[in-house]
């Protein structure tokens, strides 16, 4: 009878332990909850003003957040900003705006990582977690068409530290054909090679992000404290309508690119 009752015993350990694994599964293969952030401040100095500056007609704010609405993968997005003006055109154009950001979230030296930080714990402290932040900066109104899903769908699927959009850096920019200046004002290779790649086909592509679409897991943020971790998944974006806005030089091409569109 002892032996019966100890076979009964290991086959309802291994029934809850397949019922266990059963569950691991199910959370490793379900759906991660991912807050998508568009960060925004007032104090801009390279373009002053310029979330909600006019370009072709609407704020660029505006652009970002109308693929926002495009989209069929984003469940959740907020606004991030501390200027009650920025804060006015979201919500006009149907952007949540659940918090207003500090002062010292949003001078020159504050990072993008401290801002998704507070968001995170605004959110936590009302009970609401996520399993990932999708960071939408305004500065790339022309991203294109689906893009934001396909890269949602990329991480999902991959389940990385972080996902980063990126393009391909031009051949003359490439790595192995940039130089740096020694102290006895020599060139050398900056990816420290000895010899030069002779021919343009045989480089390797580079990439540089673009600052389009950000995606990383919050494991990553509170664990490794970076939007970037160490597992990071590229996603090149091969549209030559690209712009990231830091610069007025960048404004006037984006006023001359959507003029041309």
């Amino acid at each position: 009878m002892a032996k019966v009752d100890g076979e009964a015993a290991q086959r309802t350990d291994q029934l809850d332990l397949d019922e266990e694994k059963i569950k691991m599964k199910k959370t490793s293969n379900s759906k991660p909850k991912i807050l998508t952030i568009v960060p925004a401040r007032g104090g801009s100095k390279g373009v002053p003003g310029k979330n909600i500056k006019p370009l072709a007609g609407k704020p660029l704010i505006v652009y970002t957040i109308e693929q926002i609405r495009k989209s069929e993968l984003i469940e959740r997005a907020i606004l991030s900003t501390d200027d009650e003006a920025i804060a006015q055109v979201a919500e006009a154009h149907g952007l949540e705006v659940p918090f207003m950001r500090p002062a010292e979230l949003a001078t020159d030296t504050a990072t993008s990582f401290s801002v998704v930080e507070h968001a995170l714990d605004f959110f936590e402290k009302k009970g609401e977690t996520f399993d990932a932040v999708c960071l939408l900066q305004t500065t790339s109104p022309l991203r294109p068409e689906g893009a934001i899903d396909e890269a949602i769908r990329r991480f999902e699927e991959l389940r990385p530290d972080s996902l980063v959009s990126v393009r391909r850096v031009p051949d003359e920019f490439n790595p192995h054909w940039v130089f740096e200046i020694d102290e006895r004002n020599r060139l050398k290779i900056a990816t420290g090679d000895k010899k030069i790649i002779p021919r343009r086909q045989d480089l390797p592509p580079a990439y540089h992000r673009d600052g389009a679409i950000y995606i990383t897991s919050v494991e990553c943020i509170r664990n490794k404290h970076s939007l970037l971790g160490e597992d990071i998944v590229a996603f090149p974006i091969e549209s030559p309508e690209l712009i990231n806005i830091d610069t007025m030089e960048d404004w006037f091409l984006a006023e001359k690119t959507f003029g041309e569109l």
